[in-house]
């Protein structure tokens, strides 16, 4: 049985970084000295994701978890692209003293920017791990730039405000939805993605990230090229009932990876999968990267 109150209060420590004028925040468990693995979220989302997760990785790793830019506890931009969040990235890497060589992991966008971060910087890696993430099709369409075009469809416009605390979690969802085993664990995941001000209680989140995001970039790549020129090791780690895309993408990224690349299912599971089975997310997660630890050059 999985424990959440350790966890929670696993020591850790905080710390913010400014990269290309913006503060980054991150967190940091386990001995400087140790591998290091950097831990990236998703969209919309923020560091804490990793909370329950990153002390099981600590006995054997320093670990670190990011807010990227326009999440958590970081600072908003005026534009972003994935350029910047792979920076943002290895950037954290080195102030989180996570040595030479760090393996990366991250969950749904965070695999996007996982993937972007192991395209630019592969050479500099010890392996990256795409949680709950797929490669498209050259011909499907690109998700990223469909929630940009939906976000440019409707006016800009603030987060909402919410005139009490209680209100605004009761508001807390988690995308897609689903069900959660742990309820006290959503409860404090929602408190650490609100934040206060004059008026009330609102997300932590820029709501217009997609709205700024280069995605002409993205669409000028091909994810599968990216993927298998990777330099450095790479795995899937997949949530058994993942409604976070589409059937045909799930079994593109099946056949691209079959015999190639270790492509792992956590049965019982959804798209928020560390929060379903956390033992067998850290499981999964310790024996890929001692694995590719004890085979670095």
């Amino acid at each position: 049985m999985f424990l959440m109150a350790p966890a929670l209060c696993a020591h850790s420590e905080s710390a913010r970084i400014e990269v290309q004028g913006c503060n980054i925040n991150y967190e940091t468990w386990g001995k400087p000295g140790n591998p290091g693995v950097l831990l990236i979220h998703g969209s919309n989302a923020h560091l804490e994701w990793w909370r329950i997760i990153a002390p099981g990785l600590s006995e054997h790793f320093r670990v670190a978890a990011i807010d990227l830019s326009g999440n958590g506890n970081s600072g908003w931009r005026d534009a972003y692209s994935g350029a910047l969040f792979a920076e943002e990235v290895m950037a954290v890497c080195s102030a989180a003293k996570l040595g030479k060589k760090p393996f990366i992991a991250g969950h749904s966008f965070g695999g996007y920017v996982t993937l972007e971060t192991g395209h630019l910087y592969s050479g500099d890696l010890g392996g990256i791990i795409l949680v709950d993430f797929t490669i498209r099709p050259q011909q499907a369409k690109d998700d990223i730039a469909d929630f940009q075009r939906q976000a440019l469809q409707k006016p800009a416009r603030p987060t909402r405000i919410y005139s009490d605390r209680e209100a605004i979690l009761k508001r807390f969802r988690l995308v897609p939805e689903q069900s959660c085993k742990n309820t006290d664990l959503l409860r404090y995941v929602a408190e650490q993605s609100i934040r206060e001000v004059q008026e009330g209680w609102t997300w932590k989140f820029d709501p217009d990230l997609f709205r700024n995001l280069d995605v002409k970039s993205i669409q000028n790549s091909d994810p599968t090229t990216k993927l298998m020129t990777l330099q450095c090791p790479s795995a899937f780690v997949m949530a058994e009932q993942s409604l976070d895309y589409s059937p045909e993408a799930l079994a593109y990224t099946r056949d691209l990876t079959s015999g190639n690349i270790p492509m792992f299912s956590i049965p019982g599971t959804f798209h928020h999968l560390m929060f379903d089975e956390p033992v067998a997310m850290i499981t999964a997660l310790i024996n890929t990267l001692l694995i590719w630890e004890t085979h670095k050059p």
